[in-house]
């Protein structure tokens, strides 16, 4: 005998059995709505962002010349957020030195090509060896000595900047072969080729992540070194190669970047530091929620880039990117945070 007053089925002669629950939504369904809804949410608020200043600005932002910039003048943002995730992913979150071996890399090829005379071929292989050997540097001093390594980058960030000073004799260096911006203004489809390298480079990190031991072990590492080293993961080289693939990124993108421009100023290097932060946080809210991942980090850069763009043409002064970039640093980590509790 069935009591009456229980939720169990009820049969009758005209169908199946159904129940009192049928047609509503279960908490696995919106459970699943939320996910895809966060992991979404940050690319919808860049549409309606766009659509906002289409309608504001419709004869300067809605042009083939704004979306060029947007899409076209991010690569340096785009390598350098490239090798923060490197360490950050294997749980170094700080690395300040980036922007400055960026910019390191980015003097040195015109200094050595326009003031010294090298071969600029010659000159851009050896930039990029100086980035990669400051990784190195950096990441002997964290994992072998075990210094902070805020303590550690925050100094060689700085130690740089001054080197990158003292090579160019405090002024910007320009006067690059035309031949050699090859490598980062060729056109392809209506954008320069180093959008393309951006692009392909954060493909190649998601696929690393997704489908590698590697990937999988940084992930471990950066969870919980303690289980990694347990688990067999040789937690110290990967935090090693972290810091040396990180400063190869850094000085390839300072190699492109001085490409583009036919030279480079070093003392603006520290400019991309917050806004480097600021995109590599912010993608931890979009595709892979709660993850620092390679996808959701290139939306970011272009989802910043089309917000302090649509601010300058509204009228928007040179404050308009600090204001922007450091509100959305703060949102971005709060977010972050809030993620990786619940996620614990």
């Amino acid at each position: 005998m069935i009591d009456a007053t229980t939720d169990s089925p009820s049969t009758t002669s005209d169908g199946p059995p159904t129940s009192p629950r049928d047609g509503a939504t279960t908490p696995l369904a919106r459970r699943s709505f939320g996910a895809v809804t966060a992991r979404f949410a940050v690319i919808g608020v860049w549409i309606l962002m766009i659509a906002l200043f289409g309608i504001l600005t419709p004869d300067t932002f809605l042009t083939e010349g704004t979306f060029g910039t947007i899409f076209g003048s991010q690569q340096a943002l785009v390598f350098l957020a490239a090798a923060l995730l490197c360490t950050i992913i294997v749980g170094e979150f700080v690395d300040m030195s980036l922007a400055s071996n960026f910019g390191l890399a980015a003097i040195l090829v015109p200094v050595l090509n326009v003031n010294h005379g090298w071969n600029v071929w010659l000159a851009a292989l050896f930039a990029i060896a100086i980035s990669t050997l400051v990784g190195a540097v950096n990441g002997l001093l964290v994992v072998k000595v075990g210094v902070n390594t805020i303590v550690v980058t925050l100094g060689m960030g700085t130690f740089l900047l001054g080197i990158a000073m003292w090579s160019s004799n405090l002024v910007p260096v320009s006067g690059l072969p035309a031949s050699f911006s090859k490598i980062a203004l060729t056109p392809f489809l209506g954008l320069p080729i180093s959008f393309y390298l951006g692009v392909l480079l954060m493909l190649g990190f998601a696929y690393v992540l997704q489908f590698t031991p590697l990937g999988r072990n940084m992930r471990f590492v950066g969870e919980s070194r303690e289980v990694s080293r347990l688990a067999g993961v040789r937690v110290s080289r990967v935090r090693q190669g972290a810091f040396v693939v990180g400063g190869l990124i850094a000085g390839v993108g300072g190699v492109l970047a001085a490409a583009a421009t036919g030279g480079f100023d070093p003392s603006v290097s520290h400019s991309y530091l917050l806004p480097m932060f600021a995109a590599t946080f912010l993608g931890t809210a979009i595709l892979q929620v709660g993850k620092f991942n390679p996808l959701g980090t290139l939306i970011a850069v272009y989802f910043l880039a089309t917000g302090v763009l649509g601010l300058q043409l509204l009228g928007g002064s040179s404050w308009v990117s600090s204001v922007f970039y450091g509100g959305v640093l703060v949102i971005a980590v709060t977010i972050s945070t809030v993620l990786s509790n619940r996620s614990r």
